[in-house]
Formats: C-alpha cells, sequence, structure tokens
C-alpha cells in the first residue's frame, strides 16, 4: 500500500469497523456524545470520499489506489482494494446517504449506541463490497451489508396496521434476511464455482478478481454459471419476480435504514451484475443479456403500476425504487456503452433520490405518525419546507430536466433504444407511469383543504432535516446541470468492461 490515495481508501474502509467497536464502549445513556461522536465518523467518511472521487485521474487503469495484503495465500485469498471509475461515484454516495442518515436520525432515543453500531457495521460492509478485488472478501463484506439489516428492521423499524392487516416489522425484518441470504447462496455458489475450475485450468488457487478475469472459462460454463450470479446479485437489485422483500422492507424499516437500504444496499445488486459477472463471465453474460433486459422491463412497468395503487407513503416510494431500478437493470442489459453509463449514473442519481425520499416521508411520519395519502391532505400550509424537498424527489423521479435522473434516463433509453427498439419505447411508457404517480402523490398530501383542528400543532422540518435534504438536493441539481464530470468518471470505468464484452 503506497500513496496517499491508498491509504485513505483503506482508512474508508476501516474506519467505520472501528468507529462501530470504539463506539461498543460508549455509556448507553449518553445520548448526546453517541450521535455526535457517530456524525464524525460519518464527515470523516464523506471527506475521503470527496477527496477520493475530486482528485480521480480518469487513466488508463481500471482500478486505482491499489491496497493489497496476503491473508490465506494457500487458498488464494488475498485482502485487495482497488477504485475505477464505476465504484467511485458509488463510494461518494454511500459517505453522502450514511453521512445524512446520521443527521437525520437526531430522534432515535431507542438504545442509540446500538443502532449506530449496526448502522456502522452496514456501512463498512458497503465499502468493502465496492472496494474489494477480491472475490472472498467481496462476498463477505457483501454478507456484513445485509446482515446487520435483519437487527435495524426488526427493533428499531415500525409496524404498520393497515385495518385488514398488521404488518409487523418483524415481519419485514425477516422476509428481508430470508430474500436476500437466499440471493447471496446463489452468488457464493457462482465464486466457488469459478474458484474451482479456474484451479483446474490454471493450477492456481485464486479469488482475485484480476487473476480469475485472465482465466478463459468455458463458454458453457459461462452460460451455467452466470444466472446464479445475475439472479442472485438481481434479488438484492429488485430484480423481478423478487423484489416483494424491498418495499415491505422499507415500509418496517426506521428513516436512515431506510435512505440506506433504497439508496446503496440496492445498488450492490446492480454493482455485482456489472463488475463481477459481466467482467468475469462475459459469454454467459452476452447470451443471458436478452433476459436481463427482458426482466428488468417487468420492473419498470410492473413497478410504476404497483406504485400508483398504493396508498402508503413508502410503499410508494418501495415501488417506485423497483420500477428505477429496473432501468438500471435494461441499461446493463442491453450491452450498449451508452445504456450501462447511464445505468451506473442511475444508481446514483436514484440512491441520492430516494434518500430524499424517505427523509421527507420520516419528517411527515415523525410529526403526523400516518404515511396514508387518503388521510393526509393540505400539509403543504404547515410543512412547506418539507413540501419542496419531497416535490424536488418527485420531479427527479419523473425525470425532469435539470435533474440527474433526466441525464441518466435518457442515455438508458437511448442505448437501449439502439439494441432493442421495442424495450426503449416501454422504459419511456415507464417514465410516463411514474409521472402519474408522483403527481397524484404530491397533489394528495401537500394540497387541497387542511384540518386546521387536527394540525394545529403540526411543525416543519427543523434545521439538520432542511440540511440534509438541502445536500442531497445539491447533488440532484449538480450532475442534472453539469453531468460532465461524473459521466466522464463513470465511462473510464464501463468502456473496458464493454470492451471485454465486445460491445
Amino acid at each position: 500500500m503506497n500513496g496517499l490515495e491508498s491509504v485513505l481508501l483503506f482508512s474508508l474502509v476501516v474506519t467505520p469497523f472501528l468507529g462501530a467497536a470504539v463506539l461498543a464502549f460508549f455509556p448507553a445513556d449518553n445520548h448526546k456524545l453517541i450521535h455526535w461522536y457517530t456524525r464524525i465518523i460519518a464527515a470523516s467518511g464523506l471527506a475521503i470520499a470527496a477527496y477520493l472521487f475530486i482528485t480521480f485521474d480518469t487513466g488508463d487503469s481500471l482500478n486505482k489506489y491499489i491496497v493489497d495484503f496476503d491473508w490465506l495465500p494457500s487458498l488464494g485469498i488475498r485482502f485487495t482494494l482497488g477504485l475505477s471509475g464505476i465504484t467511485v461515484p458509488l463510494v461518494l454516495l454511500n459517505a453522502i446517504i450514511f453521512f445524512g442518515g446520521v443527521l437525520i436520525s437526531w430522534n432515535v432515543d431507542h438504545r442509540p449506541k446500538d443502532f449506530f453500531v449496526w448502522l456502522m457495521l452496514l456501512v463498512a460492509g458497503v465499502y468493502g463490497v465496492f472496494a474489494s478485488r477480491d472475490l472472498f472478501f467481496l462476498f463477505f463484506f457483501y454478507e456484513l451489508a445485509v446482515v446487520p439489516m435483519y437487527l435495524l428492521v426488526g427493533v428499531w423499524g415500525s409496524s404498520t396496521d393497515f385495518g385488514t392487516f398488521l404488518r409487523t416489522k418483524e415481519y419485514g425484518a425477516m422476509k428481508v434476511m430470508l430474500v436476500l441470504v437466499a440471493g447471496s447462496v446463489l452468488v457464493w455458489i457462482a465464486i466457488l464455482a469459478m474458484w474451482v475450475e479456474a484451479r483446474e485450468i490454471t493450477g492456481i488457487a485464486d479469488f482475485g478478481m484480476a487473476g480469475l478475469s485472465q482465466v478463459e472459462f468455458s463458454e458453457g460454463f459461462q452460460k451455467t454459471y452466470y444466472p446464479f450470479l445475475m439472479i442472485g446479485f438481481g434479488i438484492l437489485a429488485g430484480l423481478w419476480p423478487f423484489h416483494t422483500w424491498s418495499p415491505d422492507g422499507h415500509v418496517a424499516a426506521p428513516t436512515a435504514v431506510s435512505m440506506l437500504h433504497a439508496g446503496v444496499l440496492m445498488k450492490l445488486g446492480a454493482f455485482g451484475i456489472l463488475a463481477v459477472g459481466m467482467v468475469l463471465l462475459p459469454d454467459g453474460a452476452r447470451f443471458w443479456a436478452p433476459l436481463l433486459i427482458g426482466l428488468g422491463t417487468v420492473n419498470v412497468i410492473y413497478g410504476a403500476i404497483s406504485a400508483m395503487g398504493q396508498k402508503d407513503l413508502k410503499y410508494i416510494i418501495g415501488y417506485s425504487s423497483v420500477s428505477h431500478m429496473g432501468y438500471v437493470l435494461m441499461g446493463l442489459g442491453a450491452l450498449d456503452t451508452l445504456a450501462v453509463d447511464g445505468a451506473v449514473l442511475q444508481m446514483f442519481s436514484h440512491g441520492i433520490m430516494t434518500a430524499l425520499f424517505f427523509a421527507m416521508v420520516g419528517v411527515i411520519y415523525q410529526r403526523t405518525h400516518i404515511r396514508d395519502i387518503t388521510i393526509l391532505a393540505g400539509l403543504g400550509k404547515k410543512m412547506g419546507i418539507t413540501g419542496v424537498f419531497l416535490a424536488v424527489a418527485g420531479l427527479t423521479s419523473l425525470g425532469l430536466p435539470g435533474f440527474s435522473s433526466f441525464v441518466a434516463e435518457i442515455m438508458i433509453f437511448i442505448g437501449t433504444y439502439r439494441t432493442y427498439p421495442v424495450v426503449g419505447v416501454l422504459a419511456v411508457v415507464g417514465a410516463a407511469i411514474t409521472a402519474v404517480y408522483i403527481l397524484r402523490m404530491l397533489g394528495a398530501v401537500f394540497f387541497g383543504p387542511i384540518d386546521e383542528n387536527k394540525w394545529k400543532d403540526l411543525t416543519d422540518a427543523n434545521k439538520t432535516e432542511t440540511g440534509v435534504a438541502a445536500l442531497l438536493t445539491g447533488f440532484l441539481l449538480l450532475w442534472g446541470l453539469y453531468p460532465f464530470r461524473i459521466v466522464e468518471i463513470i465511462d473510464s470505468g464501463v468502456v473496458p468492461i464493454m470492451e471485454r464484452l465486445g460491445s
């Protein structure tokens, strides 16, 4: 490990681990100290991630800032970290949402020490997945990012009474855990198969992605095991028909966990398909691309129609996330450089957008204890700031020019249309349906008459919540009005993969 950037990358991954370990020794009743300490950890991560993004050189090297240590040489396992044009924006995304989620959790007073310990471990896992260049450690970090969700949802989440049935937080936590672990099993099977096959071909045991990418796996092997990665990672990305865990998880999760769940965790799945599946098994990726883009198209249309039929704010955003992740999967399945660039930008844009959505829904729920849009009405008169930021998230969701999603989606639309014209048209139809349910939601919640007696004590977002929303909005506008730098960085990571795929 040498160079300032390599040291910073190592620090970025390790700091949340150390932060969680130190926090475990804090006095549990000193809530103020716990909150401020966690904010410092999150802010330091954001500063490092921002520096790595700003100084990233889009040269000819696919992986930069390499950190490399021996761990188990006999099995070919090394602790190897590195960043590419794909992972640098995603690392920044994780840092932004973690920082915002910590600030928005100012009102967490039930066992805050335990809450933030698990939150930091989740974030450390996400950093590790994006930075790992060894499949063993990538899978380790992948599981580390998933497992804390069970406790974060099951202990600090909320149950929802829909009248005819009760959706408990324990149900949401268990469903998230079981479905995501099932996907992890498929991923681990594919990783072990590649390790065994590579050792048979080369005589060398190696979990390193750099070494495995040089192995000439047979076409039959690739076609057999690529679906394990596509579906295994795809489950975390909300791939239809394995998506139902996601809306239920959103509804049960506390605000900060919902922000990380939709904003970052779902991106791990799409990242795995691109950075592991397509890089290591290119023949399999080409063969199964029509299925991936087909399922992604179903995601877009089905998710949008489902969101249009929901009354709970979190369910609307949950199904909206399924729909928008469909655009990401469509872009990956198109195997077109422009579409894949758009897919990675959509990961970043959707992450910020849904974090803003859930932050503002959290503000509404914390004041009203209601998320039913048929009951909420006219809140714009009392919660104008909250309404503005929720509208910003909504306008980004429907792809309004000037916001980052417009840039990402137009790239996906064009790239997809060049390879699958019918699918490109359906993608635009999905965007039109999105406009319907977003405008319906905003109209139902913030416009119309307000019950002055019922909401006489209603307060708007405070300074901390407004600051978080402003930070997230700033990135939506930055990459909407000036997308060139982030697209340049993303393209430097996508082009080598597309060349490997022959696209």
